[in-house]
């Protein structure tokens, strides 16, 4: 059971890696895809496991990105795990629509907050849109792909494809 998990947050993070070096047109360059993944994870692992691939996803973005807004990523990466971590208990709850719109309203509008006190309203505003369109685009890849994904990370079913 427990390699079993390890081996699935390993393979929903390289996702996270992958999505990480797509990037949404931003004034920051870590908006990525890099959430979906991590959105997945917590609605098929549960929210622990998705807040691990949200944060390593924030980081590898922002890695890529070259860290363009330096030790601010730290907080980024701390709301990013929250972000999903909720995310992941309300669709667990069967709180799929309530989940998803908390979490792109979370993301796009609450999570940048602190920028305006830290660098000013202008900065905030200008993230704002980007944040926004790559919130919904991570959110809706991750609603049409979980559905499809339940069935192989079923126990049951990969404990029948490993007895010999």
């Amino acid at each position: 059971m427990k390699s079993r998990m390890l081996i699935l947050l390993a393979l929903f993070s390289a996702l996270s890696a992958v999505g990480a070096a797509i990037k949404i047109p931003a004034i920051v360059g870590s908006v990525a895809f890099d959430v979906f993944p991590a959105l997945l994870a917590a609605a098929l692992l549960g929210g622990g496991a998705g807040a691990i691939v949200g944060a390593l996803g924030h980081l590898l973005s922002a890695l890529i990105a070259g860290f363009p807004l330096g030790p601010m990523h730290v907080l980024i990466t701390i709301e990013m795990a929250l972000l999903v971590f909720i995310f992941g208990v309300l669709y667990k709850k069967n709180k799929k629509g309530t989940a998803s719109i908390l979490f792109i309203l979370m993301n796009a509008f609450a999570a940048p907050l602190p920028f305006i006190f830290i660098m000013n309203k202008a900065f905030y505003v200008a993230l704002v849109p980007s944040l926004l369109i790559g919130s919904i685009i991570n959110t809706v890849i991750a609603l049409v792909a979980i559905p499809r994904l339940k069935a192989l990370v079923k126990q049951d079913l990969i404990e029948k494809d490993v007895k010999i």
